[in-house]
């Protein structure tokens, strides 16, 4: 699984590259692709392919959470979650929905994740992502 996660904070993005290496040496399929700004991940979009897009709305280019949202969306077909502490995240993720785009229905609150859970068991860190994909079961069409 390719995964760009778009990520501001160097902390954040410190831990992430230690459990991406530990991912890498437990053979566990996970390659991850940092930005940090979100010019760098329209950029790192026009160039690579990825499942899944991890994006942090309080970006330092960025000041609509809702357009944030929409400008990665048309860059490809990628499932987007969206992982930060800002408190708009609920809403704009709603909103996403309700437009159509390919955005998982809940946002993660950056603050409650495991990092160090993911640095120790790099399946954690893999589980998080998978759960962050559609799920494998058919649609079913709602009745209009």
């Amino acid at each position: 699984m390719k995964v760009l996660w778009v990520e501001d904070h160097e902390p954040v993005r410190d831990l992430l590259a230690v459990a991406a290496d530990k991912a890498a040496r437990a053979r566990v399929p996970v390659d991850l692709v940092m930005a940090s700004t979100l010019m760098e991940a329209e950029n790192r979009l026009r160039l690579e392919r990825f499942d899944l897009v991890v994006l942090d709305l309080t970006l330092p280019d960025s000041f609509d959470a809702d357009m944030t949202i929409a400008r990665v969306a048309n860059m490809g077909k990628h499932r987007i979650s969206v992982c930060s502490a800002g408190p708009e995240r609920d809403k704009a993720v709603e909103t996403a929905v309700k437009c159509g785009a390919n955005v998982a229905p809940a946002a993660v609150f950056k603050a409650q994740l495991p990092f160090n859970r993911f640095i120790q068991r790099a399946e954690t860190f893999y589980d998080f992502l998978l759960e962050q994909m559609p799920s494998a079961e058919p649609k079913q069409l709602a009745a209009a």
